[in-house]
């Protein structure tokens, strides 16, 4: 008895995936602008009449309300070729500059009567006898303090005396403000009454000696008809060096104490001038 197989070679295209040919060329053309495009587009692009094309509804209203903003900043108010607009400027920033001193000095003027710009001038509320001692020890003191002009002078020691100060007492305290007030050379012996940090003095270096810390140039003692103190020089100062016996005059000196006694230093923010130095270009 014989049997009969049948074998069937079938291939089931559930079970397997489709075969892929990676070998596939893409045969799109590419497209490139030709040269009379793209001669088109610069012209478009440069076209002012077809700014803000492509551009939505917003976006182009947005775009217009900028350029009349920037229009508005340039353009002059009065649209004049010889314009005063600076000229007004300027006025305007002075009138305001007037006017807020003037508050300033009103508020000043609750403390210090004198400071009030409609406070009459202390001279007209003076005698004619007062007056003229006035202006005379006025014209005393401006031989002495050379930064001060005779005129302020004497409305400061008319001030002092309408007050109710005796004149001597106001020709004493009157000068020793101006003396001693900022930025103007006192005589040594009075850098230990002036209550500042800083102080401006002029005398002869008397004496100079060798330091063993390193973080001092020099040292030594300053002298004049008054007095003498020790003088220090930092060496990150940067001050020039100073020979003894040599005259100086320095502003913006500091103040310190030690043992009771007061000495001044040189720093970075003081300045030194040498009177009897010739120039140098000299």
């Amino acid at each position: 008895m014989s049997s009969k197989k049948q074998f069937r070679n079938e291939v089931s295209h559930t079970n397997h995936p489709r075969a892929v040919d990676d070998d596939v060329v893409d045969e799109t053309p590419a497209l490139h602008p030709t040269v009379e495009l793209e001669i088109q587009a610069k012209v478009d692009l440069n076209n002012p009449d077809a700014v803000g094309r492509g551009l939505t509804l917003a976006e182009e209203e947005r775009m217009a309300a900028r350029e009349w903003e920037i229009e508005q900043t340039r353009e002059r108010w009065d649209r004049r070729q010889t314009s005063s607009r600076e000229m007004r400027t300027a006025t305007a920033v002075a009138q305001s500059s007037i006017e807020a001193t003037r508050e300033f000095k009103k508020r000043a003027g609750s403390v210090n009567r004198w400071a009030d710009p409609e406070e009459p001038d202390p001279r007209e509320q003076l005698t004619a006898e007062q007056l003229g001692v006035v202006n005379r020890e006025a014209g005393r003191m401006q031989s002495k303090l050379e930064r001060w002009s005779r005129s302020v002078i004497s409305r400061r020691l008319a001030e002092a005396v309408a007050d109710g100060q005796s004149m001597m007492s106001a020709v004493v305290g009157v000068f020793e403000e101006f003396q001693q007030a900022p930025g103007t050379v006192i005589p040594i012996a009075a850098v230990s009454e002036v209550s500042r940090r800083e102080v401006s003095i002029e005398g002869t270096i008397t004496q100079l000696w060798e330091s063993s810390d390193p973080a001092i140039q020099q040292v030594g003692l300053i002298e004049d008809e008054t007095g003498r103190t020790k003088l220090t020089v930092w060496e990150k100062s940067n001050q020039p060096w100073i020979d003894e016996g040599e005259r100086v005059r320095i502003h913006g000196a500091a103040k310190s104490w030690y043992n009771g006694r007061v000495s001044v230093a040189l720093t970075g923010w003081s300045t030194v001038d040498f009177p009897e130095r010739e120039p140098w270009w000299e």
